[in-house]
C-alpha cells in the first residue's frame, strides 16, 4: 500500500473519531460508548497498516477482513450514539458517510484480492 486512498481515508476517519470521543467524554460525560467507538474507529486504519506487512496474500486479506468488521462495528456505535441523543444529526451524517465509504472500499478491496487467489 504505497499511496493508498483507503489508508489515507481510514487515518482521517480515525482523527475524527478521536475528536468525537474526546468531545463526548468532556462535554457529555459519556465514557463507555465513546471508548467503544474510539477502539473500533481507530482499529480500522491500524489493521490496514498491519496488513501492509502481511505474511501472505491470505494474511493480508484476513487483516483487511478484520478491518471491515471493525468498520461495521463503528457504524453500529455511531448509530447508537445518534439514537440515544449523544450525537447530533449533522456530525452523525458526516461520520456515518465516511464510515460507509470505508466499508464499501474495504468490501471492494477484499473481493478483488480474493479473485487473485
Amino acid at each position: 500500500m504505497a499511496k493508498s486512498v483507503l489508508r489515507d481515508k481510514s487515518y482521517e476517519f480515525a482523527i475524527q473519531v478521536v475528536k468525537l470521543s474526546q468531545s463526548l467524554q468532556t462535554d457529555k460525560k459519556e465514557f463507555v460508548l465513546s471508548r467503544q467507538l474510539l477502539r473500533s474507529g481507530t482499529a480500522i486504519g491500524a489493521l490496514l497498516r498491519e496488513a501492509e506487512y502481511g505474511q501472505s496474500t491470505a494474511d493480508f486479506i484476513h487483516k483487511m477482513s478484520i478491518s471491515l468488521k471493525e468498520a461495521n462495528e463503528t457504524e453500529y456505535w455511531l448509530i447508537l450514539l445518534k439514537d440515544t441523543g449523544y450525537l447530533e444529526q449533522g456530525p452523525f451524517d458526516d461520520l456515518i458517510n465516511a464510515c460507509k465509504e470505508l466499508i464499501a472500499m474495504l468490501v471492494s478491496s477484499i473481493k478483488t484480492l480474493k479473485l487473485k487467489l
